[in-house]
């Protein structure tokens, strides 16, 4: 294998707490003395989250405020309030880290839902709250396109909603997703509680390429313009099919189903075609990450996982998300070998036949980090020539001696 560097747009902001601070003013007049303002926080792992969350927790302390924190993660974390707190403090967001005590709990609150034929959740402490300021990243969902996906409309929606408020709509499938959260969210902002939203655009390197403060009336017409932004700035693989694509970790941080399906063209939902690309012969995944606290969603995407991944798995924790979404296909457990070669050596079996040095391999180490990832010669030649690309290692061995990859 040899390594790549794939170039991607590098524009980020160098000062994030330079172009969050300025825009909070906006909250002036909605903050009052001695208002409990609950700070909502989801269950990604978004560039620079601790800090963005510690500083809007100061602002409002400024104003005479009393914030706390509370996750906004839907069914996540096994649908319990212990578990979406520990979800949180392995993504660096403590009351110890960012100075705000988090209240975590899966109690709702039903709420008159109008002509919507859904019912409507939100999370009792913010309910209870003097007003809710929503923290979360704007980009491309990996179950649906839409006018809007994974971003404050749907984090006003479901995951303000726990449990309850994830199971009303996606008892509705992927078409409830799509419906729903407009309506929904609206509802839930015209009912004035949510005083604002901070929405965050990546870059290709993960890296906080955009930060806009919207009040409540503004989160609707603005989110659809960053979802654009964001996905613009997506990262890519180097071709559109290849015969193995191997991965060397998943996880509830680096994308919501583990393994983002708008990268490997896999969606993995009944019904639902999958992307025109790219198109993976066959793919293996060998960890699961520590921050996903063993929720392993989207492993069914995988054709070939390693023991080491599958004992990892937290069957509590990977069915609660599972069955709340009612994707079952992301929680199905595909081929387990004992080892990263051997796992390789099935998926490149259930390739057929490839002639001897013409094997495509794509090697990655997820779905959010491809400025650096490792191909065949066979891909090598087939890139040659572009100019985002460029060869920076010598040939490498995939597999270490006892069978593992070798470091990335």
């Amino acid at each position: 294998m040899l390594k790549i560097r794939q170039t991607f747009e590098r524009n980020h902001l160098a000062d994030p707490l330079g172009a969050l601070q300025p825009q909070l003013s906006k909250l002036d007049s909605r903050l009052q003395p001695g208002a409990h303002v609950a700070i909502a926080v989801g269950s990604r792992g978004i560039d620079n989250l601790p800090l963005v969350v510690r500083h809007v927790g100061e602002y409002v302390r400024s104003r005479g405020g009393r914030p706390f924190i509370v996750p906004a993660m839907g069914s996540h974390g096994g649908a319990t309030a212990p578990g979406q707190a520990e979800i949180l403090r392995l993504y660096g967001i403590s009351e110890e880290s960012v100075g705000v005590p988090v209240c975590s709990s899966m109690e709702v609150v039903e709420l008159p839902r109008g002509q919507l034929p859904i019912r409507i959740f939100m999370d009792r402490h913010a309910y209870e709250s003097d007003g809710v300021i929503l923290v979360n990243r704007i980009k491309p969902h990996t179950d649906f396109h839409g006018q809007y996906e994974s971003g404050l409309m749907k984090m006003a929606l479901i995951g303000l909603g726990k449990r309850d408020g994830a199971l009303a709509v996606h008892d509705h499938g992927v078409g409830g997703l799509r419906k729903f959260i407009a309506p929904g969210a609206a509802h839930i902002l015209a009912g004035g509680k949510v005083l604002a939203g901070i929405g965050l655009v990546e870059n290709a390197l993960h890296q906080t390429l955009r930060i806009e403060v919207l009040s409540a009336n503004e989160i609707a017409a603005r989110e659809p313009l960053l979802l654009e932004l964001a996905r613009s700035n997506m990262p890519r693989l180097p071709l559109d099919s290849a015969d193995v694509l191997v991965v060397d970790r998943m996880g509830k941080d680096i994308s919501g189903v583990g393994i983002d399906p708008n990268i490997t063209g896999r969606i993995g939902v009944d019904g639902q075609r999958d992307a025109a690309g790219p198109q993976i012969g066959s793919m293996i995944v060998c960890d699961l990450t520590d921050q996903s606290h063993g929720n392993a969603i989207g492993v069914g995407l995988a054709d070939v996982i390693t023991r080491r991944l599958y004992e990892k798995i937290d069957w509590e924790a990977t069915y609660a998300n599972v069955i709340t979404s009612s994707f079952l296909e992301r929680g199905k457990i595909p081929i387990v070998a004992p080892d990263a070669r051997e796992a390789f050596t099935i998926a490149m079996r259930s390739c057929g036949h490839v002639p001897q040095g013409g094997a495509r391999i794509l090697r990655i180490r997820d779905t959010l980090n491809l400025e650096y990832l490792y191909c065949s010669p066979a891909v090598v030649e087939e890139i040659a020539g572009s100019s985002r690309i460029e060869t920076v290692g010598s040939e490498s061995d995939l597999f270490d001696d006892a069978g593992n990859l070798t470091p990335f």
